[in-house]
């Protein structure tokens, strides 16, 4: 898929290594007298305002620049889906980078000083720059310099509109991360058909949507919005980079050398966010410190909610999975001619074990047939290679093995079916349609969490799998019932 973007990449280093190399060496006779003035200028700056009054100048110049880093951070982002070996891949490719964007922007900026570009009303500085070394190009008679001109800043617009979907890449495979340790709602660790994080993708889209809506497109409150936000996951990338060495020192030899780059960078990156902070705080630093405290407060409650609940759920899985029942009980044969109870189950647990006893509670010694149905979910965790969906596909039967056990102590005759897939109502439908073929009077079972207090944030944390699947079942005509197994506000026994 990137291909097609090959031509804007080779536009963009085509034309600027060209006008960039042409813009020194045009104005080479001039390289000692730019040189001399920076230094005065630099001498003069520090003499009127200090040394830290120019370093304050500077990391707030550095900062507003923030917006070149967003090739830097999509790869840092990325290195789980870059090609074997990873590692080596991403070095490489942040060498790249790390180059290019040395060369492009340290380049127009000393064309900028040696060809004295101001800022003129209605052109960027980029605009008038290039007018400035394209005058007076021919090809013949045909005066070239503003077809130059026009393709140089097409490629830049074009190349800022590839960039700018950066978040589109990176943001919903975040949110994959955090759904993964729960604090996100678990469905945008989902993938769909096309095997990407489509609730991701969607969410930021919204959150797009918003800001754009909210700043009316205004550049300068875009910059500091975004400026704010980036060098904070900087600055905790790089805290976290130090205490990684500093944690590695007796395992790594040049952890110190480590450790410095880390600490300095970490310096840097947290001035550069107080000092934007401050002088920005009236101009749209205060939206920023205010949308993303929420969404942080918002993060917290989601994985507060998930640990109670997960914690439920332990106490359920403690009392169910070690009851006492008769291990050297035989093997029942089928039933032909009675009912079969397909159990919708995940993991081995008391949440599937609770469902078992519940249709046996309720229909006791009706169901002398059993089958057990999971489905694989392979979401963004699992789908990062062969080895990750051999281990899923493993993991799934070992729990069903362990279900068909359990229900043969019970008195049961008990088999399952699996599946591996990324929409787990699409594979849970199809299986149960292939067992309503193959056995007799069959009922399909399933359980479902039901909180004391339901609200739409409850129900946006947890999957309502059994009461979407009873819903695709009816309209096949096959009878299926959702056994609750309830969540109280408070903590009580199982």
């Amino acid at each position: 898929s990137v291909l097609i973007l090959t031509p804007i990449f080779l536009g963009f280093i085509v034309s600027h290594v060209i006008l960039i190399a042409w813009g020194v060496l045009h104005q080479a006779s001039h390289l000692s007298g730019i040189f001399t003035q920076a230094a005065s200028d630099s001498r003069l700056a520090t003499s009127q305002l200090g040394f830290l009054g120019v370093a304050l100048v500077l990391l707030r110049a550095f900062s507003l620049g923030g917006g070149t880093y967003t090739g830097i951070e999509a790869v840092s982002n990325g290195v789980g889906i870059l090609s074997e070996p990873r590692v080596r891949t991403g070095k490489r490719t942040m060498l790249y980078m790390a180059t290019s964007l040395a060369f492009t922007a340290g380049g127009i900026l000393f064309c900028y000083l040696l060809n004295d570009v101001h800022h003129q009303d209605g052109k960027t500085l980029n605009a008038s720059l290039w007018e400035l070394l394209t005058a007076g190009w021919h090809l013949g008679r045909v005066d070239i310099g503003p077809a130059v001109v026009a393709f140089t800043l097409i490629s830049e617009g074009a190349l800022l509109f590839v960039a700018a979907q950066t978040g589109f890449l990176d943001g919903p495979r975040t949110l994959a991360a955090m759904a993964a340790d729960h604090w996100v709602p678990r469905r945008f660790n989902h993938l769909s058909e096309r095997l990407v994080t489509q609730n991701g993708i969607v969410a930021m889209g919204i959150a797009a949507s918003a800001v754009l809506y909210y700043t009316r497109g205004a550049l300068d409150l875009l910059v500091v919005m975004y400026s704010i936000n980036v060098f904070l996951t900087f600055t905790l990338s790089q805290t976290g980079m130090a205490r990684h060495w500093l944690e590695q020192r007796r395992a790594e030899p040049r952890w110190r050398r480590r450790f410095a780059v880390a600490v300095v960078g970490t310096v840097v990156t947290a001035s550069i966010l107080v000092i934007t902070t401050f002088l920005k705080f009236e101009q749209g630093g205060w939206v920023t410190l205010a949308a993303t405290g929420a969404f942080i407060a918002f993060c917290f409650l989601i994985r507060r909610h998930y640990r109670r609940v997960r914690a439920m759920l332990w106490s359920l899985d403690e009392t169910l999975t070690n009851l006492p029942l008769r291990s050297d009980r035989a093997a029942p044969a089928l039933a032909p001619d009675g009912p079969t109870a397909i159990v919708l189950v995940e993991s081995y647990g008391g949440l599937g074990i609770h469902t078992l006893l519940s249709l046996q509670r309720l229909f006791p010694q009706r169901f002398p047939n059993c089958v057990f149905v999971s489905v694989g979910l392979v979401d963004s965790a699992q789908f990062k290679g062969v080895d990750q969906l051999h281990a899923l596909e493993r993991q799934v039967k070992e729990d069903l093995e362990r279900y068909v056990l359990f229900a043969h102590r019970l008195g049961l005759y008990a088999e399952y079916r699996s599946a591996l897939g990324t929409d787990l109502i699409d594979e849970l439908e199809r299986l149960c349609a292939g067992l309503v073929r193959e056995f007799r009077r069959p009922v399909v079972f399933a359980g479902q969490l039901v909180f004391q207090r339901e609200t739409l944030f409850t129900r946006s944390l947890h999957h309502q799998t059994a009461f979407s699947i009873q819903r695709r079942l009816q309209f096949l005509g096959i009878q299926m019932v959702v056994l609750p197994i309830r969540v109280w506000e408070r903590a009580r026994s199982a």
